[in-house]
């Protein structure tokens, strides 16, 4: 072969070589940043107390509703009872029939067979019990179109009463009880209730549930003039 033919040989050789460098640095590049970036369409997977403490956040905006309506009391107003019923009805439905549930469900009796945190378990517990009756009585004094005097003084007493028991309940839950029950299981236990608790939500209340409830949440705040965040800030 002549010196010349060699030459191309190699050349050829050389070129194809850095072509196939080039294509697999590009596939790399391509792969990383697909697994860097989170796609439209992906979904991250929510760990158990994840998922309840933003059905928690959910809950801390119909607690500012009951202290909407029970200032609105407080100031010799009229409530808005369509929209507290509505409010009551979203902690009946999902608040205490689901979300409480689950942790009655899968939380508590963990932490009773570990013999760990019972004592919080039993308060939680039994605050539980004590909101589900202070919400039957919200709901029944909610749907009558009017109330008297005595109804509109209990309906404050009752809004009060529920405020002042949740804020630090679902506050203890979020600072010990989740993060206890992340050392109490096994991962693979841990990520098997991630998936139960969504496969739970979307049996309950389909495949967006949570946020539908955050809209209809939004709907009451709106009617009640307390959706717009600013408002909250001090001047």
């Amino acid at each position: 072969m002549k010196p010349t033919d060699s030459t191309n040989v190699n050349g050829r050789r050389h070129f194809v070589r850095q072509g196939l460098q080039a294509g697999l640095i590009t596939l790399t590049g391509i792969s990383l940043l697909s697994g860097c970036s989170g796609g439209e369409g992906d979904e991250k997977d929510v760990s158990p107390p994840e998922d309840l403490m933003q059905e928690h956040g959910l809950l801390n905006r119909i607690l500012l509703i009951y202290d909407h309506s029970r200032q609105t009391i407080t100031s010799g107003m009229t409530p808005n009872l369509t929209a507290l019923n509505a409010a009551a009805t979203i902690i009946r439905s999902f608040v205490e029939d689901y979300h409480e549930k689950q942790e009655e469900d899968y939380l508590f009796p963990r932490f009773r067979k570990a013999g760990q945190l019972t004592d919080l378990v039993d308060t939680l517990l039994r605050q539980h019990n004590a909101g589900r009756r202070i919400t039957d009585q919200l709901l029944q004094l909610t749907k009558n179109p009017a109330l008297d005097g005595n109804d509109t003084n209990k309906l404050a007493d009752l809004l009060t009463t529920f405020n002042t028991m949740y804020r630090p309940h679902e506050s203890r839950e979020d600072t010990v009880l989740f993060p206890a029950f992340r050392r109490l299981v096994s991962r693979h236990e841990y990520d098997s209730l991630g998936e139960e608790f969504e496969n739970n939500e979307h049996k309950h209340f389909g495949k967006d549930g949570f946020e539908t409830m955050v809209a209809k949440v939004a709907d009451i705040e709106k009617q009640l003039g307390i959706y717009d965040l600013s408002q909250f800030t001090p001047s």
